[in-house]
């Protein structure tokens, strides 16, 4: 019953004007950001920090960070869903998770089918948000209940896990993963040490003494490292659009995409709540899960239907599925939500086990808002698909120009420092370079808003064992969560070495 009193205060705060503003244009940014080929929800939630800071600068602290998430999450989960129509119309994912949308859903766009396709991504999606939701009401308060418990060494191994788990399954080089998550962790060591008090890693800067903004470097690696590859490449949509047609979806388009979306739904939510399992890995297990139960698996591929509503609901539930771990648990799932997380610590609110208690306004408004924005997007998606698809046309020349502005003028607007300008447009580049040689930027930006957490609960743990780091492995929640982390990174290495020497043999 409390919950649901809190779920209804959550409402009445995020049903206030200026909210309903906030998750409308979040959820119509989000789709235009997932419908334009190449920024996806990271780029996207990262340029929009600078602008909700800025527009929420009149609001009390805990007025600003409400509004702000709100904007904030519904670009995460409004990109979610725009990114199938590029897939669709296009056969060019508007972000990773969307790549298993391509295969049936072109598939059916070439068959005049295009509408169709859309309008079942959009109702997929709108179940998987709801579905989500409900999981996400039903499972916060008990799992913070259960956060309050864990004490500075279940802190920091958790914290732990959180990393190995995004650098884990981060790109293709577990390697290079790796190297991203110590480059992150030492980044975040710039500055003044809050123990001591000593200036490391300054070199008698004082700008560097306050250490990097998370903004800053969010808004360069995603933002601007997208603009330049886009540049230096000169990347076109050569593709050709398909036309949309009919909108709405048949009786039997409904049937047969029924079961997909709801297993979908519940497959892609329990995959978001691991942390950095994501909304590809979930999209792809739903498409594999689909064939392997569907009677009709020879139509997969060829414009199944059943192989849209799966792998859309999948990721749009992974969203919503990925918000547990950081609001209960402190502990961001993906890249996207390592932003989220960075932007509340901005406001000077902490994710975790106290949000519920300190900040419930933050929290049940955030949770209050999903509802609304989800129903805003069905209202939005269904009518305007043809809208939305013509912004697939918008030319490159006039898009980049804008993408820069709002990333300098933003973070200029936050920060009033030209270092922080020159910082913006070093990690464009250095974007532009890790991305282009296969090294993510996602376990980075991890590394950088983890950092502190991590250092704080270890330098408090060590306090109380008196220098013994065997506090780590004697608490046993702590050990489980450390068992946990080497098999997450040890078991895809053994499965990998496994495979190569599969191929080998069958070489030889």
């Amino acid at each position: 019953m409390e919950t649901l009193q809190f779920l209804g205060d959550g409402f009445a705060l995020a049903m206030q004007w200026h909210n309903l503003v906030f998750a409308f244009f979040g959820v119509l940014i989000g789709t235009a950001v997932g419908v334009l080929p190449g920024i996806g929800p990271m780029s996207g939630v990262a340029l929009l920090i600078p602008v909700t800071a800025t527009i929420t600068s009149g609001l009390d602290p805990e007025s600003a960070a409400t509004s702000s998430i709100i904007l904030l999450a519904g670009v995460y989960y409004g990109a979610m869903y725009g990114g199938s129509t590029t897939s669709i119309l296009l056969n060019t994912p508007g972000e990773s998770s969307s790549v298993v949308t391509t295969l049936d859903g072109y598939q059916m766009a070439k068959n005049g089918r295009a509408g169709a396709a859309l309008a079942i991504a959009a109702i997929g999606s709108f179940v998987a948000g709801i579905v989500a939701l409900v999981g996400l009401v039903i499972l916060a308060e008990p799992l913070s209940n259960v956060a309050l418990s864990f004490g500075p060494a279940e802190y920091f191994s958790l914290m732990i896990l959180g990393l190995c788990a995004v650098s884990g399954l981060a790109g293709k080089s577990m390697t290079k993963a790796l190297i991203m998550t110590v480059v992150g962790l030492l980044l975040a060591t710039i500055g003044m040490d809050n123990v001591s008090g000593v200036a490391r890693f300054t070199y008698n800067i004082p700008v560097l003494y306050s250490g990097l903004e998370f903004l800053t470097v969010a808004v360069g690696l995603f933002a601007l490292g997208e603009v330049f590859k886009t540049i230096l490449h000169k990347e076109d949509d050569d593709g050709e659009i398909a036309k949309v047609g009919r909108v709405f979806p048949t009786k039997k388009d409904l049937k047969d995409s029924t079961a997909p979306i709801l297993r979908g739904s519940l497959l892609g939510f329990f995959i978001g709540v691991l942390p950095g399992a994501g909304a590809t890995l979930a999209s792809f297990f739903s498409y594999i899960t689909e064939k392997k139960v569907s009677k009709n698996r020879e139509n997969f591929g060829k414009g199944a239907i059943e192989g849209v509503a799966a792998p859309e609901s999948a990721n749009n539930a992974a969203s919503g599925g990925a918000m547990i771990p950081l609001l209960t648990l402190g502990i961001p799932g993906s890249g996207t939500t390592a932003i989220l997380m960075g932007a509340l610590i901005m406001y000077n609110i902490q994710p975790g086990p106290l949000l519920f208690t300190d900040h419930p306004n933050v929290a049940w408004g955030l949770i209050a808002s999903m509802f609304i924005g989800n129903l805003m997007l069905l209202a939005l998606n269904m009518p305007l698909v043809k809208v939305f698809a013509k912004i697939i046309e918008t030319p490159k020349k006039y898009l980049l120009p804008f993408i820069i502005a709002i990333s300098i003028f933003g973070v200029y607007a936050v920060q009033f420092t030209t270092f922080d300008l020159l910082l913006l447009l070093g990690c464009g580049v250095a974007g532009y370079y890790l991305t282009k040689n296969d090294f993510p930027v996602a376990p980075l930006v991890l590394g950088l808003v983890l950092g502190p957490m991590i250092e704080n609960n270890m330098r408090r743990a060590l306090t109380i064992s008196n220098g013994d780091f065997m506090i780590f492995l004697q608490k046993p929640l702590s050990l489980s969560f450390l068992i946990i982390a080497v098999l997450w990174m040890v078991i895809p290495m053994i499965l990998k070495m496994r495979g190569k020497s599969v191929i080998i043999n069958e070489e030889g």
